[in-house]
């Protein structure tokens, strides 16, 4: 028997903080392919819609795949952008299919839904009832609610961050996709939480410490105890819903009771090491200081602008930094993205090889680092669109925008008109910028950036230049997150 296996991916990191809607036109800026699109966007690259497709492939089952959509984090998205998005999955499960994968990414919240993923589980439950398997993906900084655990059959976070084993998750939620309709596995979730927005070292896993620690206790649970799938999901803190933060989800066949241990005993870890932490973060003063207290090397300093993150719902139009490199002069360097649309249109009008003065970035909100006037030389104009090299999505198509790149000084900046957070060497090459010879390279991004920049600078300094995706949750205001709460209120 032919089985019919529905697979959609709809992926958004909301960040309520943010001022900045995301519409359906957000979504088309990064990727909303619909049909036979999704084969030939996906087919070949790095992704989870990639392994379901092989899997498909290779199990010989019928692929019913109406959407893969994804938009760089912003604010909640619009009624408009869910209805459609929401409505072209449940629309696809009828005829009903034997089972369903789904990409999401967990922290997804919108106009009528603050647990996004969870409203999407329910609609397709009413649709297919209760005993076809959904198998799911998820981003490892997913906020997992009881709603999203009870409807979905597995819920299969990234295990690295850089998220670079995006395939990995996918083929790992096929293949129990396929015992399940097979009747060999018939899994339930489990999840368990403590009163923290905070844990796990946020995910990293560049570096030793307490997110690695806790995979390697829950690689051995799955070996030893015949679990399907342990989660760490280290959560979304720059979301205020009640149930936002990091927890632990337990998949297994049968009962749940021995699932909901395991899930209980990994987070009392989870809960005493709340507070640990492998970032270090420098003041842009403390980052000029460590750039130009150093002799000359072979290798670039990587500055990170940690709190201007546009992965996680950043503006990316902060100046801090960028004014802070400007200030001191460096030389030979480069800086990638202030997002300005305005500034791009501008050179673009001047032309290249024309000299420009203009204010750039700071045009959303001017609190988190003013607009700058710099005068400068406009080197390159471009459409922005590149192929993404790896680690992380290798294979992908993206588009910065329509692109300029205008030298002040020692320094070519990158401005852009998409949002984006730099992940990966295309992001200089195509624009004309090789970053593996360059002496400092600026750069938004807290994490993802590691993959491809770590193993090519002579060190990493992440910046804090006091923008939107500060790790300091107390200083934003929150009103529906469940309380009391650390580090937000007086837990010891």
């Amino acid at each position: 028997m032919t089985r019919r296996v529905l697979m959609a991916q709809v992926m958004h990191e909301t960040n309520t903080f943010s001022q900045l809607p995301t519409d359906l036109d957000a979504f088309r800026a990064r990727y909303l392919h619909l049909g036979d699109d999704v084969v030939k966007a996906f087919r070949g690259t790095k992704s989870e819609t990639a392994a379901f497709l092989d899997a498909a492939e290779e199990k010989g089952w019928t692929a019913i795949h109406p959407l893969a959509a994804a938009a760089t984090p912003s604010g909640i998205v619009t009624k408009e952008a869910w209805t459609f998005l929401a409505g072209e999955v449940v629309k696809a499960a009828t005829p009903r299919p034997d089972g369903i994968l789904l990409a999401l990414h967990g922290a997804m919240v919108t106009e009528t839904a603050d647990d996004a993923e969870g409203d999407l589980l329910a609609r397709l439950r009413a649709v297919v009832g209760p005993d076809v398997p959904i198998m799911v993906t998820l981003d490892l900084h997913a906020n997992i609610t009881d709603r999203m655990a009870e409807l979905a059959s597995a819920l299969i976070p990234y295990r690295t961050y850089p998220h670079v084993d995006q395939y990995e998750r996918g083929r790992q939620a096929a293949d129990l996709l396929d015992r399940a309709m097979k009747g060999e596995i018939r899994p339930v979730t489990v999840v368990a939480r403590r009163p923290t927005i905070d844990g796990m070292d946020h995910g990293r896993t560049t570096s030793p410490g307490p997110m690695r620690d806790l995979l390697e206790k829950a690689a051995q649970f799955e070996r030893e105890h015949g679990i399907l799938v342990v989660g760490l999901n280290a959560g979304f803190g720059w979301a205020d819903i009640a149930e936002a933060g990091p927890s632990v989800t337990v998949t297994g066949s049968g009962g749940s009771n021995r699932l909901k241990q395991i899930a209980e005993e990994l987070m009392d870890e989870v809960w005493e090491r709340r507070a640990e932490s492998t970032a270090h973060f420098l003041s842009v003063e403390e980052a000029m200081a460590r750039v130009k207290g150093e002799p000359a090397a072979d290798k670039p300093w990587v500055l990170a602008d940690v709190t201007d993150n546009p992965g996680g719902g950043a503006y990316g139009d902060a100046t801090r930094l960028l004014a802070g490199m400007i200030e001191a002069d460096l030389q030979n360097a480069a800086f990638c993205p202030i997002t300005d649309p305005e500034a791009v249109a501008a050179c673009r009008a001047a032309g290249p090889g024309a000299t420009v003065t203009l204010p750039i970035g700071g045009k959303v909100d001017p609190a988190f680092g003013a607009p700058i006037t710099v005068t400068g030389s406009v080197q390159y104009l471009g459409n922005g669109d590149f192929t993404f090299d790896g680690p992380m999505w290798a294979g992908l198509k993206n588009s910065m925008g329509d692109v300029a790149v205008l030298a002040v000084g020692g320094i070519e900046i990158v401005l852009a008109s998409n949002r984006f957070q730099v992940t990966d060497h295309q992001h200089f090459l195509s624009v004309g910028i090789d970053p593996r010879a360059k002496a400092v390279i600026g750069l938004k991004s807290s994490q993802h950036f590691r993959a491809a920049y770590q193993p090519i600078a002579r060190e990493v300094l992440t910046v804090n230049s006091g923008a939107l995706t500060n790790p300091d949750y107390t200083l934003f205001t929150y009103r529906k997150l469940r309380r009391p709460i650390w580090p937000l209120d007086g837990i010891a």
